[in-house]
């Protein structure tokens, strides 16, 4: 009996950085997913309360990396810029991948372009940082 109390704790200390580490990766993943779901609601500032204050947004476009945000400040007014130049764009997350310390996604965007609805996919990752996402790094689209 003391034998299977034995095991049960080594069971317990082995199995517990593992759940751990799943709650972690389910909590970043909700975290994208409010980012996400503040994105297409347009409220930049529920955006910056899910953002560490010194957060990057970096878009990368074949070998080059650009900084389109530096800062909660400058994520929030990048955003309010943007959601007036673009008032029908969306994105929807799919095909979620989670470490821990990061989640990528495949981001499918949408919009009402001239000629009506236009789409396209490209691929993000939200780096995190005490709970907070430290860094967005998006790829653009693929032609």
């Amino acid at each position: 009996m003391c034998s299977f109390k034995i095991l049960g704790f080594v069971l317990l200390l082995i199995l517990t950085p593992y759940v751990q580490s799943t709650e972690q990766k389910q909590i970043h993943v909700n975290t994208v997913e409010k980012f996400v779901a503040a994105f297409n609601a347009q409220d930049s500032d529920a955006m910056a309360s899910l953002v560490a204050d010194d957060i990057e947004w970096l878009s990368i476009v074949s070998n080059e990396i650009s900084v389109d945000a530096k800062g909660k400040t400058n994520l929030v007014d990048s955003m309010n810029a943007y959601f007036k130049s673009c008032p029908t764009c969306r994105s929807e997350l799919s095909e979620m991948v989670s470490t821990a310390s990061r989640v990528s996604a495949v981001e499918v965007a949408s919009w009402q372009g001239k000629s009506g609805a236009r789409s396209q996919r490209a691929i993000s990752v939200y780096e995190f940082s005490g709970g907070l996402i430290k860094r967005v790094y998006y790829f653009s689209a693929e032609k």
